[in-house]
């Protein structure tokens, strides 16, 4: 670990030491709207040499409005600064030397121009991915073989996400994943992940958020970060919206936007839904166990057809008053679930007894979910005079009520005589609320310090009612061993300090310090032994150096920790039995998952021709959590005793060591044609301490090009392919994937109109997904042959009327023009 640290700390210090053997000067400030006083981001920033008309250096801002301009030579210059929308700035007869080798410009105020979208070309247009200081960002809206599908099918193009067939979502290789919707969390993402995604239109979704490595800001929850889910809105004045309506042979799907701004105070709307049309799925199982008695062989091939639906409706609002004063607030409604049916035939074989025949059976389920939540929020924003000092408040609460029911029959072959029935309802509600306070002050030149608090409660009510058949009977009476009522309450407190400066000329840096307080409390009516939950404080380091070498070049090292609390389902001891040879169960013992990863990074801008993003990283995790298969030859659950069976649960398996890297390039080979690839490799050993000698080594890699050509103004095609390696947890391997995609798109009613062509996997209907787990005592190798392939057509109306407000300043200086 520290000859790791060391090497990649040595590798920075030659870097930077290389910067500086050359004496240089520097241009720095700020840019904001004269009217909001808002920050722009991505403005440029240019330098003109006196009396030549094509800039020799420039860049843009971040997304605090700030910009830096290093290694500039002596001499005199021009510096313009502009924005699309906005009147130019210039300021002329910069002298920089070495008698003045650091100007900065403070702020520059830009006046929004009068202008009607609707007639104006915008040529600079924004990456598809950008590698920012503390996140990169995948600009989804400008993906055009997603916009027919749902938010997973944006997901798999981003680097270092990872998806499965299922939808489930990794990110640097983890699955702890902290995700929100416009920064804010949702009791919806609670329930599943998967099939929250799968209910959000990928027409709805402006931009994708990935922090790898979240500084003390942010939540300390989370192993592999944070994905932040960006929907659609504007803040230009006038009014705008669009509506996209999508057909497929396996998803259906549309959103409508609308956003209107007068001055200082503007509104938005949406409403979306989504259908994923019937399919069926097929799966065969094998199983064999080993105990001390006998062998047995568990043969199970059946079929499942599952159909998913979601609604989403929301508004918001901002205002700004009296300069320094911002005021924004959002509501919104989402109500998703599934249905799902199911026929499966065993055959169980044991050499118990010599000469039994196999017992022959058939099990038929049926299952029903469906989940409704309210999400809202408030914000107030203070800014003052002083530049960067921000004071920020946010209130957010979600609840969410949901139902899952379910149905399991076990029939004996070739009788059909029914033996063994359970019949389950599990209501819920779910109530999240957080209240967050941020403070930043400028506490000199280049340096600023932050300092905030969060309080986050946490509180669910489920209720789990089980019905038992009775076989002499032949009726279903409560099951009060099975039956549960759950209460669990979580409470996490967080304060937080950072700040940011400057080592000399040398590199940026920010360090930061999290502390969280974590408080459980819950109550599992069924449980032999309720299991008090201490609390536990964590103390969350973080560290970020940067170095910009020149306009195009960066180098990032950073350091954070990281802690994965389990969730309830988790916790909850109750067993599940409606498959009575494979029970689920939950893990009251549970411990956090703490996590510790560093990582090198190196991006280089190379303007028109594209970027190109480097990535190294180690991550250790302790306690790791991972899905585990323990085998009994007999396991009772109140008054039933089950026999030959395996229960899958979570478990802290020990420790788990990733090292891997992540290359990302986005090259356009000339204005029509481009391609945009990434590659995530890394190395994966985990140490099981449950069961000695079933440590594990695996190599790991994920693939994907994407390929677009611009065949005319209103005419681009675009190819997508990608393949995940096979993937390997503490108890087996579990399958590759492969997707690939094709798209294109035309344009009208001088485009404002587009209707959009993807296919997705269109060479064969079926994926073939086959797992292989083992353990003491059993191992399992299944298939299952899920359906796939589909073919969609997507229409996009965009509409509206956006002015800017016209400027007073009519004597303004223009920009030299190349």
């Amino acid at each position: 670990m520290k000859k790791i640290v060391l090497s990649l700390i040595i590798l920075v210090s030659i870097l930077m030491v290389q910067a500086q053997d050359e004496r240089t000067n520097t241009v720095s400030g700020n840019i904001r709207d004269s009217i909001s006083h808002l920050p722009l981001e991505y403005a440029t920033v240019s330098l003109f040499t006196k009396g030549s008309t094509k800039p020799v250096n420039g860049t843009v801002t971040d997304n605090k409005g700030h910009f830096i301009i290093n290694e500039i030579k002596d001499g005199v210059y021009t510096i313009v600064f502009e924005f699309i929308g906005y009147k130019s700035v210039s300021i002329k007869d910069v002298r920089l030397d070495k008698t003045n080798p650091v100007m900065d410009v403070k702020t520059i105020a830009l006046d929004p121009q009068k202008t009607n979208l609707q007639s104006v070309t915008v040529v600079a247009q924004s990456k598809l991915v950008e590698n920012k200081i503390d996140k990169m960002v995948y600009n989804a809206e400008k993906d055009i073989s997603s916009q027919s599908g749902v938010a997973t099918d944006v997901l798999k193009k981003v680097p270092q996400v990872s998806i499965d067939v299922d939808g489930n979502v990794q990110l640097a290789g983890s699955s702890g994943i902290r995700f929100l919707v416009n920064g804010k969390p949702s009791t919806a993402f609670g329930s599943s992940i998967a099939d929250v995604l799968q209910a959000i239109p990928a027409s709805q979704i402006k931009s994708i958020e990935v922090i790898t490595n979240p500084g003390a800001k942010y939540d300390a929850q989370g192993m592999g970060g944070i994905i932040n889910i960006i929907l659609k809105t504007s803040t230009a004045k006038g009014y705008n919206g669009n509506l996209s309506l999508t057909a497929g042979t396996r998803n259906e799907n549309g959103s409508f936007n609308l956003n209107a701004r007068k001055n200082n105070f503007g509104v938005n709307a949406f409403i979306s839904g989504n259908q994923r049309l019937t399919s069926t799925t097929h799966s065969t199982s094998d199983r064999l166990t080993t105990d001390s008695i006998s062998n047995s062989t568990l043969h199970q091939e059946g079929t499942g057809r599952f159909e998913r639906h979601g609604l989403q409706a929301g508004t918001g609002f901002d205002w700004t008053y009296k300069k320094h004063n911002n005021f924004s607030g959002s509501l919104s409604y989402n109500d998703f679930g599934y249905t799902g049916t199911g026929h499966n035939n065993q055959v169980l074989h044991s050499d118990k007894v010599a000469g039994q025949p196999p017992i022959l059976s058939g099990i038929n389920s049926n299952s029903l979910y469906k989940s409704s939540n309210v999400d809202a929020g408030l914000n107030y924003k203070r800014t003052f005079a002083k530049e960067d000092q921000e004071l920020e408040i946010n209130v957010n609460t979600s609840s969410e009520t949901n139902k899952n029911t379910s149905a399991n029959e076990q029939l004996l072959l070739p009788q059909d005589s029914l033996f063994y029935g359970r019949k389950s309802s599990n209501p819920g509600k779910v109530n999240q609320t957080e209240i967050r306070i941020d403070y930043a002050q400028p506490v000199m030149k280049d340096v600023n310090f932050g300092i905030g608090g969060k309080s986050s409660f946490y509180n669910i009510n489920s209720t789990s009612l089980v019905d038992g058949y009775l076989a002499d009977l032949q009726l279903y009476q409560p099951d009060a061993s099975l039956s549960n009522n759950l209460k669990y309450h979580q409470k996490v407190y967080a304060l937080y300090s950072e700040i940011s400066f400057h080592v000399a000329k040398l590199f940026q840096a920010k360090i930061g310090e999290r502390y969280e307080r974590t408080e459980i409390n819950s109550y599992y009516s069924n449980a032999q032994h309720q299991v008090k939950i201490p609390g536990y404080n964590t103390l969350v380091p973080s560290v970020f150096l940067s170095k910009k070498i020149g306009d195009h070049h960066t180098i990032k090292l950073s350091y954070s920790k990281r802690i994965e609390r389990p969730g309830y389902d988790d916790l909850n001891p109750f067993v599940n039995t409606n498959d009575p040879k494979n029970l689920t169960a939950g893990n009251s013992n549970l411990q956090p998952e703490i996590g510790h990863r560093y990582e090198l990074g190196y991006s280089r801008d190379m303007g028109k021709t594209g970027s190109v993003m480097a990535n190294l990283f180690y991550r250790l995790n302790e306690n790791d959590i991972q899905p585990y298969l323990v085998y009994y030859p007999s396991f009772t659950v109140g008054d039933t005793t089950y026999t030959n069976v395996t229960v899958s649960t979570r478990q802290n398996i020990g420790k788990e060591q990733n090292v891997g890297m992540n290359l990302f390039a986005d090259v356009h080979i000339n204005t029509k044609f481009g391609l945009r690839s990434n590659v995530f490799i890394f190395r994966r050993h985990t140490i099981n301490t449950l069961d000695k000698g079933y440590d594990y080594n695996s190599f790991n890699y994920r693939f994907n090009l994407n390929a677009n050509y611009q065949f005319t103004n209103t005419l681009v095609a675009e190819f997508f392919g990608n393949f995940n390696s096979p993937r390997h947890e503490a108890q087996g391997r579990y399958p590759s994937f492969t997707t690939y995609s094709f798209a294109m798109r035309k344009q009208f009613w001088k485009k404002k109109g587009s209707l959009a062509l993807s296919a997705n996997n269109f060479l064969q209907e079926y994926v073939s997904q086959k797992t292989e787990l083992f353990g003491p005592g059993f191992s399992v190798n299944s298939e299952r042959k899920i359906p796939f392939r589909s073919i969609a057509l997507n229409f996009t109306w965009k509409f509206g009327k956006l002015e800017f407000k016209k400027s007073n300043n009519e004597n303004e200086e223009r920009a030299p023009i190349e």
